[in-house]
């Protein structure tokens, strides 16, 4: 399925989990240390250096640009150290985060109340998603080196419905699948 970010909520009412995206438009790129500052800028109630209104942030670990390229490798990193700071945002209007393994229940259950979705991107496939990556720079918190916060403009950034509005989890789906297999 083709979808044109930010997303909207009539597109994620379609998104079950197992349900493979083509992501276009402009992403956010932010891992822990970013998280933290947002956070910190949302209770210190500060003006944030990104729009969260249906907003999708990708979990990437960036290497830098090599020469002529507009970014380096950028795999997923693991979205359950982002599950802290996950609830907050999503109330003020996060609609997607991609990211590499399970979440919490309590970020499960989140995405159901708030309507949103987790995504995952393909661990150890940091060189082939960065060709989906079409611009890509530093809004916030250059200091932070390759944890700043980043916005990129992608165009078919593909990745898979992990968790979606209704419960759904491709994650324990699998599991459950392989079982039949040992019984």
């Amino acid at each position: 399925m083709q979808i044109k970010l930010p997303i909207k909520d009539e597109i994620i009412k379609k998104l079950t989990s197992g349900t493979k995206v083509y992501l276009n438009g402009i992403l956010y790129a932010a891992r822990d240390a970013a998280h933290k500052r947002i956070i910190e800028a949302v209770n210190k109630k500060e003006k944030l250096p990104l729009d969260l209104k249906g907003a999708v942030i990708y979990y990437m670990g960036p290497s830098p640009a090599p020469p002529g390229k507009v970014i380096g490798s950028c795999g997923p990193t693991t979205s359950g150290r982002m599950d802290i700071y996950t609830i907050p945002l999503l109330k003020l209007g996060l609609k997607g985060m991609i990211g590499k393994g399970a979440r919490s229940q309590e970020v499960k259950e989140a995405l159901k109340k708030y309507k949103a979705v987790y995504l995952a991107a393909i661990g150890g496939a940091g060189a082939l998603i960065s060709k989906s990556i079409k611009e890509a720079k530093i809004l916030a918190y250059e200091d932070l080196g390759a944890e700043a916060l980043m916005q990129i403009k992608v165009e078919n950034f593909f990745a898979i419905v992990i968790n979606d509005i209704y419960g759904g989890d491709l994650y324990e789906e699998g599991k459950k699948q392989y079982q039949i297999f040992n019984s």
